[in-house]
Order: structure tokens, then sequence, then C-alpha cells
């Protein structure tokens, strides 16, 4: 739909509100990398542990030098040592696995916290991550907190339509049926709306005792 509109009326927006479910690595690479559209949305994330061991967040990340860093100060690269023919080191998952030595691993004091179960660390790390913290990031600031009190009023209009209006499946076919039926219940949501704004509170509960 961005697409669409951009397209057929040179307009783009300039920030994108939703769920979780619009916060996949993908997605967020998409929105910020291709679009510059500031993903006002919560990172689809699975990397924290519930085992007590380390998550992958406590993993320091160094751009210039292409490596984590784990609690105990080891390094995690993609690769060890140089090949002739350079190597992106991408999955079919469009991840990079970063590995501790180990030989770091098998003396370090934190192993049992870090990797118990096998014999070093790998820490995955999306091609679109730098999109995902600039998303955390936005997720720190005022805007977002404004972003999601406002998704909430817009949310809160499509879950009136369809539990109280019993809008829950469209009964007319095709696109001309769907678009009637729902500008039919859109405007009889706004005219009970308009009715609370337009008539006090008292009124409308003396009107109902009468």
């Amino acid at each position: 739909m961005i697409n669409r509109v951009e397209h057929q009326r040179d307009l783009k927006p300039r920030r994108l509100v939703g769920d979780t479910a619009y916060g996949t690595a993908a997605l967020l690479g998409w929105m910020v990398e291709e679009k510059q559209i500031e993903p006002h949305v919560s990172v689809w994330d699975k990397t924290t542990r519930k085992d007590n061991t380390f998550s992958r967040s406590e993993f320091i990340w160094n751009e210039q030098a292409n490596e984590y860093r784990c609690p105990a100060g080891n390094a995690l690269r993609s690769d060890w040592r140089s090949f002739g023919n350079p190597r992106t080191h991408v999955t079919k998952a469009d991840t990079i696995v970063y590995r501790a030595s180990q030989m770091d691993c098998d003396g370090c004091s934190m192993k049992d916290r870090c990797c118990p179960n096998t014999q070093f660390r790998k820490v995955v790390r999306s091609i679109h991550e730098a999109a995902r913290d600039e998303a955390r990031r936005i997720a720190a600031t005022p805007e977002y907190k404004q972003s999601r009190r406002q998704r909430k009023k817009v949310e809160m209009l499509f879950a009136h339509l369809k539990r109280i209006l019993k809008l829950d499946r469209l009964r007319l076919r095709g696109p001309n049926g769907a678009h009637d039926e729902f500008l039919m219940a859109a405007t009889a949501q706004n005219l009970r709306r308009m009715a609370k704004w337009l008539m006090p509170e008292g009124k409308q509960t003396n009107q109902a005792a009468t």
C-alpha cells in the first residue's frame, strides 16, 4: 500500500505505527533502509534467554571491528581466518553467525552462565540489525509514547466496529461491496460519537429515563 500511494500520489508517511508483527528484521530493514520511514513499532526479538544464561543483549557490538565482545571481554567473530575469496557469511535466514573461540570459552570462568551445554558461544546477528537498533532507539523517545497513544485511539474504533456494530465480517461481496459496507458502518459509528459530543451527558441520562 505504501508503494502504491507513493507511486500514484507521490506521498510517503514519515512514520509507521504498528504492533510487534511489524517489528520483524526484514520489515524494519525495508522501512529504515529503503523507505526512510521511522518505525514506531516494537522490535520482534526472541533472543532473550530464560535459563539464566547471558542473552545477546549482554554482548557488546563493535561496528569497526565487526565483532561482539562477551561479558568476559572475549571476541566473537564471523570468521577467524582470512580467505582468498572474501565471504559474506550471510545465511539463508539473512543473518550472520558470530562465534567465540573455543579456547577462550574452555578457560572462561563465566562459561556456566554463557554456554554450559556447548563448546563455545554463538551470537546470531541480522543483516538488518542497524534498522532494529534504530527502532529500539525510537522506542525510548517521547514521540514513540505519543504514537502509542494515537494508535490506541484508532484501534479502539476498530474494536468498537467489531464488538458494538457487529462488523466482525463483511457480508457484501467484492471490493465495492466491502467498501460500501465499511463506509456505512463507519458512518453509523461517527453519528453515534457525534450525538454524544453534541448532547451533554446529563441530558442523555434524562432522556433515557423518560
